[in-house]
């Protein structure tokens, strides 16, 4: 038996048909006639020596060989077609699709994005705010922001910032709770997407390693960090706020940080790419305008003690 591949158009039509277990679905998506379609099976049959279908009345099945056979074909498929577009994207020097999860793309790009268009009106963005572990050649993906640990294998990989925690709250509200301790009156909003850190990076973590001995009140809890943050600025309570998310408005005094002492957390986010894309032109302009946006801000973090994340 030969071991030598068939054509691709004929595995090509094997695979549509065998999606779609459907001649005429196939045919349609290939944009050829059905009797095109049905040679290209044929002269596969013929190359393998064997039936892939059983034609049936109004249908057909998958025989033994078929069955086979269709799993690999259309994973092969979608490899080629990924690598085609992985490679697609190198000759393109205009857009970049950029994914990252929901809160950083509400609280820290989306405020931030008009300056980016302005200095770079050359380059298309595109943005998925999306937690899904992405595959930058099947999801079409130039860069992401992931929040983390990594390890990030394969992969340029660049930390953005160092992160902590911080207590932050509306200022009006700041005068009610002067001290660390007084927030044991306070309505402490809960974070709940950080949790799978160590050490923790909570609110009782937070007291250990101020030494406040306090029962807080626990109010409402969220698993993203966005809608706790959201929570905050409505003046329902106060946020252990993670420093990406709370930054600008830290700076902008729609919330302030009357206790200045922070937790250091041990993820930090991440700018990544492909290894070899981190060269591409948009590539760097957007890497390079995220250390700017940073580097704006500094100076609130600046001015923060950080705790002991191991007190007890």
């Amino acid at each position: 038996m030969s071991t030598a591949l068939p054509p691709l158009t004929a595995l090509r039509a094997f695979d549509a048909a065998a999606r779609h277990m459907s001649f005429a679905k196939a045919a349609d998506e290939l944009n050829v006639t059905p009797a095109a379609l049905s040679f290209q099976i044929k002269s596969l049959e013929e190359h393998l020596g064997a039936p892939l279908f059983r034609r049936l009345n109004r249908a057909v099945e998958l025989t033994d060989a078929g069955r086979a056979l269709a799993p690999d074909a259309q994973a092969g498929f979608e490899t080629l077609t990924a690598g085609w577009r992985a490679a697609q994207r190198t000759q393109d020097h205009q857009s970049l699709i950029v994914t990252a999860g929901p809160a950083f793309t509400a609280k820290w790009l989306a405020p931030r994005l008009y300056d980016f268009a302005q200095a770079h009106p050359e380059i298309e963005l595109r943005f998925s705010a999306s937690l899904r572990i992405m595959d930058f050649n099947r999801d079409n993906i130039d860069v992401a922001i992931r929040f983390g640990t990594g390890p990030d294998e394969g992969l340029f990989a660049m930390e953005l910032v160092d992160e902590f925690v911080v207590p932050v709250m509306v200022p009006e509200m700041a005068a009610r709770y002067p001290t660390p301790e007084d927030l044991a009156q306070a309505t402490l909003i809960i974070d709940n997407s950080i949790d799978f850190l160590s050490p923790p990076a909570n609110w009782d973590a937070w007291f250990r390693a101020m030494k406040v001995n306090v029962t807080p009140s626990y109010g409402p809890a969220f698993s993203q960090a966005d809608h706790a943050i959201d929570a905050a600025l409505a003046g329902v309570g106060v946020a252990l706020g993670r420093r990406a998310l709370v930054i600008k408005d830290l700076s902008d005094g729609r919330l302030v940080a009357p206790y200045p002492y922070a937790l250091p957390v041990s993820g930090r986010f991440r700018f990544l790419c492909p290894e070899g894309a981190e060269t591409r032109p948009q590539i760097v302009a957007f890497r390079n305008w995220i250390l700017e946006e940073v580097a704006k801000t500094s100076h609130v973090a600046d001015a923060m003690t950080m705790l002991d994340p191991f007190a007890s």
